[in-house]
């Protein structure tokens, strides 16, 4: 199993230069990738996400990217629906070519409506233009020149050409839990969940292996971690290798950089064995 690491691009803690030294010291201390997350705009007041300040995940990644070399570079997870697929295609082939091939693209369809709503993204329609968008940017960065028939996102795209290419595919795992969105993991490079012991996880990796046997499949999972314990912390890691999860992304729940970067340190220490 393979461990990663979150960066600090949300809340207060968030600056050019925590990303910059959280990146550095997750290289140097083994972690296997850095991973930022997504909300473009998000309802005052609101109890969940917990902070309005969210940097671009992309372009958070691409600074992350600059002063590392090995690290690998995750979305935890672009909501892909808000997104018109063209523009992003060429942000992410040009962060796969500029990090020398080391990004992974975590995709989901969101859950907050009043941000689809603020975007002018139906919401209903999440699903769909999901898929939709996928091919779409599979298309623009394999084909040249490139035509496809867009039935949900606006687009007239007829022997037209996106350069430069991703130097390497850029794989994708998708989030969630629902049975279209382990379903649509099935289709890709791998499934990346969210918050769950590892006995819930069990049934979920059962499921996905029956479908995806191949050991190149990811099977990924988010987890937060308190600070508290980090015995705790070792355990809940080692029953997730155990039920057959093949990487895990743990996120601190520190509000300050310094005490971030601390439990970094202690994560690190608690899942040193399954560091690079």
């Amino acid at each position: 199993m393979r461990l990663g690491i979150h960066l600090p691009q949300i809340g207060r803690k968030a600056s050019p230069d925590g990303i910059k030294r959280a990146a550095m010291q997750a290289e140097a201390v083994g972690f296997a990738d850095v991973w930022t997350s997504e909300h473009i705009i998000t309802p005052a007041g609101a109890m969940y996400p917990p902070s309005p300040i969210f940097y671009d995940p992309v372009l958070a990644l691409t600074w992350a990217a600059a002063f590392t070399t090995r690290v690998r570079l995750g979305t935890s997870v672009l909501v892909l629906p808000m997104r018109h697929p063209l523009p992003l295609a060429k942000e992410l082939a040009t962060l796969q070519n500029l990090s020398g091939g080391r990004l992974i693209l975590g995709a989901g369809v969101g859950w907050l409506e009043a941000e689809f709503a603020a975007l002018g993204v139906p919401f209903n329609e999440r699903g769909r233009r999901t898929d939709e968008g996928i091919a779409m940017m599979k298309a623009v960065w394999s084909d040249d020149p490139v035509s496809f028939e867009s039935r949900w996102i606006p687009a007239v795209i007829d022997n037209m050409r996106m350069m430069p290419k991703p130097q390497n595919p850029i794989p994708i795992w998708i989030g969630g839990t629902s049975d279209a969105a382990l379903k649509r993991a099935g289709q890709h490079e791998g499934w990346h969940g969210s918050r769950a012991t590892p006995e819930q996880a069990a049934p979920l990796v059962a499921r996905l292996r029956a479908a995806r046997p191949e050991p190149e499949f990811a099977i990924s999972l988010r987890a937060a971690w308190d600070g508290k314990d980090e015995g705790a912390l070792r355990e809940r890691l080692q029953g997730f290798a155990a039920v057959g999860v093949s990487h895990v992304m743990v996120e601190p729940f520190d509000r300050e950089l310094g005490d971030w970067l601390n439990s970094v340190e202690r994560i690190a220490k608690a899942g040193a064995e399954f560091l690079e």
